[in-house]
């Protein structure tokens, strides 16, 4: 977000945070940024919104992936942006580094795990074409066009 910020990208950036505890962390951390509460089930925007919608580290959280790509779609008008874990890269870099070992290097939060194969799949099921994919160790970076 402070990249975004700081390079004068976007006349608008919103954020939007389910946790109380995050959503107060992310408003001392970007004081001028409007950060909201609210669900990825239930966006508190009008139908396309944004030009651009940035989802990291939310897919592999979540109980209903495509509910939420759907609500995303539908506040955003063309570009989206989603980012993830790269499986099984990330838990085996959690596991050389001796973190969540008793989970075999997985998050506890972390319920979907993602390879650029299933995140393709993913997106193409919900009518999101694939421009371009990343694979900065441990993460997967793709950009979809509506």
């Amino acid at each position: 977000m402070d990249k975004l910020i700081k390079n004068g990208i976007g006349r608008k950036i919103e954020g939007i945070e389910y946790s109380k505890e995050s959503l107060s962390y992310g408003k001392k951390l970007f004081p001028g940024l409007i950060i909201k509460q609210a669900s990825i089930y239930d966006l508190p925007y009008k139908d396309n919104s944004f030009d651009l919608v940035l989802c990291t580290e939310v897919l592999e959280h979540l109980e209903e992936p495509s509910k939420a790509l759907r609500e995303i779609l539908r506040v955003g008008k063309k570009y989206l942006v989603i980012t993830v874990p790269n499986e099984p890269f990330f838990r085996l870099s959690n596991f050389l580094r001796g973190k969540n070992m008793s989970r075999l290097g997985n998050d506890e939060g972390h319920i979907n795990h993602w390879s650029p194969r299933s995140l393709r799949k993913l997106l193409n099921q919900n009518k999101i074409s694939v421009k371009e994919i990343k694979l900065p160790f441990p993460w997967i970076m793709m950009l979809g066009i509506k």
